[in-house]
Order: C-alpha cells, then sequence, then structure tokens
C-alpha cells in the first residue's frame, strides 16, 4: 500500500482521531484502521454536540492516538453522511471492521458501548440511550500514512 506522505510539522496541528476509549476496543479498532479493514467509524451526533464541535468534513486529516496517547496514523475523511441509526445499511457495518456480519449484530454491539458508563459519563448524561430515530454520524476515511517506526 502507499500513502501519501505527512510532513511532521502537519501533525501538531491536526484534529486527533480517538476511536473508542484507551483499552482493549480502541487497540483493536486501531488495528484495523493500520491493516485496512477499518474504512468507516459512527459517530453521535450528540457527541459532537456536547463537546462543541463541528461534524467532520471531506478532505479532513486528523492523527489517530492508539491508547497509549501516541499518534499512530493519518487518516483522511472521504465521506460523511447524518442519518437516524435505523438507516445504517451493511456496507457500513462491514466497513468499520468490526467483523460484524449483519446490521442487528453492529447495532446491538453499539448500543452496548453508547449505553455504557463511559459514554454516559462524556456526555454528562447518565440516561443516555440511542433509538430508531437517533441522529448518528456515517463517516468513511482512507488511511494516508502510518506513523509507526519501521522495523
Amino acid at each position: 500500500m502507499t500513502y501519501d506522505a505527512v510532513p511532521p510539522r502537519d501533525l501538531a496541528s491536526m484534529a486527533r482521531a480517538e476511536f473508542a476509549f484507551p483499552g482493549p476496543l480502541r487497540d483493536r479498532l486501531v488495528a484495523a484502521v493500520l491493516d485496512g479493514s477499518k474504512t468507516a467509524t459512527t459517530g453521535l451526533v450528540a457527541g459532537y454536540t456536547h463537546e462543541g464541535e463541528p461534524l467532520p468534513e471531506v478532505g479532513n486529516r486528523s492523527v489517530v492516538i492508539d491508547s497509549d496517547d501516541r499518534p499512530v496514523a493519518v487518516i483522511e475523511v472521504t465521506g460523511v453522511c447524518v442519518v437516524p441509526l435505523a438507516q445504517v445499511d451493511l456496507g457500513h457495518v462491514v466497513d468499520e471492521g468490526e467483523g460484524h456480519t449483519s446490521v442487528a449484530e453492529w447495532r446491538a454491539s453499539h448500543e452496548r458501548f453508547w449505553h455504557g458508563e463511559e459514554v454516559r459519563t462524556a456526555l454528562d448524561d447518565p440516561e443516555f440511550t440511542v433509538h430508531d430515530g437517533t441522529p448518528i454520524v456515517l463517516e468513511r476515511f482512507r488511511l494516508l500514512s502510518d506513523l509507526r517506526p519501521s522495523v
């Protein structure tokens, strides 16, 4: 795979891409980004709103951070759309690279995550839940640079 070079000086000004929370899930997701099997992700509009952050836009670049807070890759957004949770399709599910083989399996996994204590704490909402109409951000991206040292 060929990567576009990203000058080190540009890394400091890029947004951080932090998949899940530090720990085993983030480690799996980052590994999937690095091996090319993860080219999509899903976020909650509520999370962007709560943090006062704009939604991603095509062309945005960000630095992928691992569980040890190290930059390991640079990704570029290639597609963004906001849909109700009920409209997620199997193509997006597969492109998330988590091994889900059905939308129902993907949704159950994501609901466990979104209804978990870490997400509820991050949103300052101990009762947060999702439903069919919950607006979510479907984001597609491509790997630009693998920043891990060569062995």
